[in-house]
Parts: structure tokens; sequence; C-alpha cells
């Protein structure tokens, strides 16, 4: 018999403030684009799982970066599915999911890239990176207002 899985619960979200997270591992540092910050933001999401239904669901993103970040939530995804990633700005953005990297039984934790390179991802999280980034040594985004 084929059960569709369905999340049993939603994460805590929409927090009003970044929060640190845990560290990164030395070999997913190696491999970056851009420097990652340890802060975790409230964001939404939309797409389509797995089973391929539409869902539209507020989600954790740790780890961020000029190019996306690691986003936490209570679906199942597929590798290589377009998402829009939305902020508590209202700004939404085009994003690909390009690997899992966690799964419990409550959610489960993707890496995603953003799909465009243009001024609306450079200031999606709000925030400024760090000059030394490996993308931009000169150039940082727009931080918080």
């Amino acid at each position: 018999m084929n059960k569709e899985r369905h999340p049993r619960r939603q994460p805590t979200l929409y927090s009003s403030h970044l929060m640190p997270t845990d560290n990164p591992s030395p070999s997913l540092i190696s491999r970056r684009r851009s420097n990652r910050l340890q802060l975790s933001a409230s964001i939404g999401l939309s797409g389509k799982d797995r089973l391929k239904c539409p869902f539209a669901i507020p989600a954790r993103a740790t780890n961020l970066n000029r190019y996306g970040g690691a986003v936490q939530l209570s679906r199942d995804l597929v590798v290589g599915s377009a998402i829009v990633v939305r902020n508590k700005r209202g700004t939404e953005v085009p994003a690909r999911v390009v690997a899992q990297l966690t799964a419990t039984q409550s959610f489960s934790t993707y890496g995603i890239e953003f799909v465009e390179h243009d001024p609306k991802t450079k200031t999606f999280w709000g925030i400024s990176f760090p000059i030394g980034d490996k993308s931009q040594s000169t150039t940082r985004s727009a931080g918080l207002p």
C-alpha cells in the first residue's frame, strides 16, 4: 500500500531576528563559492514536494551566504527541484535544491542556491557579507535598515 508521508509538526518559525547556528563541516567549506555566515532566518518556501504536491510553508534558513543557504522544513523535496524563497520583507527569489543535508521524521535540511544573481538576490538576506568573501573581495551587499 502506497501511503503519502505527511509531516507531523510544523517548525517554529518567523522569529524577528537572525540567530547563530552550528558550525559547518570543513569539507563543505572548501567547496563553497562564498563565505557562510553562521546565522538563521525565518523564511517562506513554496514549490512542489517529492510527491509533486504544491506547498507554501514557513521554513528556517541557516548557514547563509551570498548564493543561498541551508533550509529546514517539514517536507520531502527532490534534489534539483525549483522552489521560491520569500524573506520577511516579502521579497521572493527563485532557487534550486542542490543537496539533501539531513533528514529526520520531523524535518529535513536541504542546501539551496539562488537561480538568479541580481540585485534582489544580493540583498535578499538583508545582511552584509564579509569583505573577505571569495566571490567579491571589494563589494558588500546592503545591510539591515
